[in-house]
């Protein structure tokens, strides 16, 4: 009789622990599944996480070509891009710098042969967001406007091209990351400095 009140005592006892336990472990599966999964599809909605943001930037939507360079050419060229990527040019490059005025094609598709980023906006943007362009300008490069381009904002190397959402798009930076050093260049140890300043409306130099 003794032995068979102990057994049921333990029987109880085990009941009681496995009533307790089983929903513990079950949140605690539940907060940790909740935590990889924001880690993947991103902060919860209506939060603004710049860190996710920046983190999910990639250059997927950059274009490539396959233009040949050491081709010049004299007089006016019709290229196919806007703005161009590369192809026949100017046998004098454009120097690098900032232009509040639209360049020469041709010559600004020769400083990109030299491994030059070229980033390019339309002329409603306004200073603020002009001067925003200019400090992400690295030293190998020109910064225009240009206004025929579909997007606010495009960055241009040779036979590689991105349109941005607008200035503070985090893609320029990748993109200059990427391709600044000229390798996808015909002639990436050259450079634009010690080039000419030309311009699309009169031809001629600044």
């Amino acid at each position: 009789m003794a032995a068979r009140l102990l057994l049921a005592a333990i029987v109880a006892v085990l009941v009681v622990f496995g009533a307790v336990a089983v929903p513990l472990v079950v949140a605690d599966d539940s907060s940790a599944s909740g935590d990889d999964l924001a880690g993947v599809m991103g902060p919860p909605n209506g939060v603004h996480d710049e860190d996710f943001e920046e983190e999910s930037a990639n250059l997927s939507a950059v274009k490539t070509f396959k233009a040949k360079g050491l081709i010049h050419e004299t007089g006016e060229i019709d290229y196919d891009e806007s703005p161009p990527i590369g192809g026949p040019h100017d046998q004098v490059w454009l120097e690098c710098g900032v232009y509040d005025r639209e360049v020469r094609e041709e010559n600004a598709v020769h400083a990109l042969e030299h491994g030059t980023v070229w980033i390019t906006y339309t002329s409603d943007l306004s200073d603020d967001e002009v001067g925003q362009l200019e400090d992400a300008l690295p030293d190998e490069g020109i910064l225009s406007p240009y206004d025929e381009q579909e997007a606010a904002v495009v960055v241009t190397v040779w036979n590689a091209q991105l349109a941005l959402d607008g200035v503070d798009d985090p893609r320029l930076a990748l993109f200059v990351e990427q391709y600044g050093d000229g390798s996808t260049s015909p002639e990436p140890m050259a450079s634009c400095h010690g080039g000419v300043e030309k311009f699309e409306d009169d031809g001629t130099g600044a």
